[in-house]
């Protein structure tokens, strides 16, 4: 039988080839948000995988927005242009559609890299002040945000707008916005981060209400052609905070405002909070999702093995799956899926000589 997982999907006006999706993975190595030529070769690489989207990791739409010195953003000229140099070369070099999330890191912000600690930047290392629903930190040690106001509000919803106007003029193919991993509009929704007793705090709705003038600032500015998608938080996994029904109204709410698919992930609201371990971990909640929701689910959580994530799809649990790590383990991971698979996926013609049809090492790989 043909293979699920590499049938082609139609969002809004966009067609992928398969279901497969490189995830967005932080490189912590911009120059003032500015990408470089790290990314040159990581994107570069990646556009070659075999996947049908590639999405672009998160990348800030104000420079204090940022999570590390380190992470990209999409607020200068500078770093447009840089961008737009990278999504060039993957065009011209690469069989993918390309994507970029849009995020905000909200009281995660002003952090050292994984690799120098990953904890709140100290004084010597040239901290900035975050912002957050309300002035609860992170977790302990970590600075404490200022509780936004109403200005802060409209300063972010147009850095939403206007990073999205980049992307737009840089050619993506897909944007989607950072709902997850403790991120400033995730911290916004669950009811762990944001305490507030206006408008903007309280009962779900009124913790929504904020995200979703983010989304309607931003769908407003993206053609309904050029999908808008969100990656939202299954659950917190912390007693008290969000949960799988949480997510279900969380898209259905998204889904009113022109969201058109959502990607489950989970977990980070609090240090706490940790994603799980188990293979396929969110699937649970993406299929719960989907089902109750009828908007395209992606889904992304220790999805390893091609069989894995074709049972994913042809079961009908997501639309789509990401896999990050898997990929930088192997750049190359949907055409060795497409072999066991019994499918075929797009190479650049200087790798074709290494097809199953021209190679017969293929076949001995393992």
């Amino acid at each position: 039988m043909p293979s699920a997982l590499f049938s082609p999907i139609k969002l809004a006006d966009l067609t992928l080839p398969n279901r497969i999706v490189v995830s967005p993975m932080c490189q912590y190595s911009a120059n003032d948000g500015v990408a470089n030529d790290w990314h040159l070769t990581h994107l570069g690489m990646l556009a070659n995988s075999g996947a049908g989207l590639l999405v672009v990791e998160a990348t800030h739409v104000e420079r204090h927005g940022r999570i590390t010195h380190g992470c990209m953003g999409l607020y200068s000229d500078a770093s447009e242009d840089a961008l737009a140099h990278i999504v060039a070369h993957c065009r011209r070099n690469g069989t993918a559609k390309l994507g970029i999330q849009l995020a905000h890191a909200g009281r995660k912000a002003s952090a050292q890299r994984p690799w120098e600690g990953g904890k709140t930047l100290p004084d010597a290392e040239d901290p900035w002040p975050s912002i957050a629903p309300s002035a609860i930190p992170f977790g302990p040690g970590w600075h404490t945000p200022r509780a936004m106001n109403e200005e802060d509000m409209v300063r972010v919803r147009s850095d939403f707008a206007e990073a999205a106007k980049r992307s737009l003029r840089i050619g993506f193919d897909a944007i989607e916005l950072h709902f997850a991993h403790g991120y400033l509009l995730h911290s916004f929704v669950s009811p762990l981060s944001n305490k507030r007793n206006d408008d903007y705090g309280g009962t779900f709705e009124s913790r929504m209400r904020f995200p979703l003038q983010v989304v309607r600032d931003t769908r407003a500015v993206v053609p309904r052609g050029i999908p808008l998608g969100a990656r939202i938080t299954g659950t917190d996994w912390v007693d008290g905070g969000l949960t799988a029904n949480d997510a279900v109204k969380m898209a259905k709410a998204l889904k009113e405002v022109g969201i058109d698919y959502v990607d489950i992930s989970s977990g980070n609201i609090t240090p706490e909070s940790r994603w799980q371990n188990e293979p396929g971990f969110n699937v649970p909640i993406a299929e719960h999702v989907r089902r109750e929701t009828g908007l395209p689910v992606r889904v992304v959580g220790m999805i390893v093995n091609a069989k894995q994530a074709e049972a994913i799809v042809a079961e009908g649990k997501a639309d789509m799956v990401a896999l990050a790590r898997a990929f930088l383990d192997d750049p190359h991971w949907a055409w060795h899926a497409a072999q066991i698979l019994g499918a075929e996926v797009a190479r650049p013609p200087q790798y074709q000589r290494v097809g199953p049809k021209l190679w017969p090492g293929a076949a001995l790989r393992g």
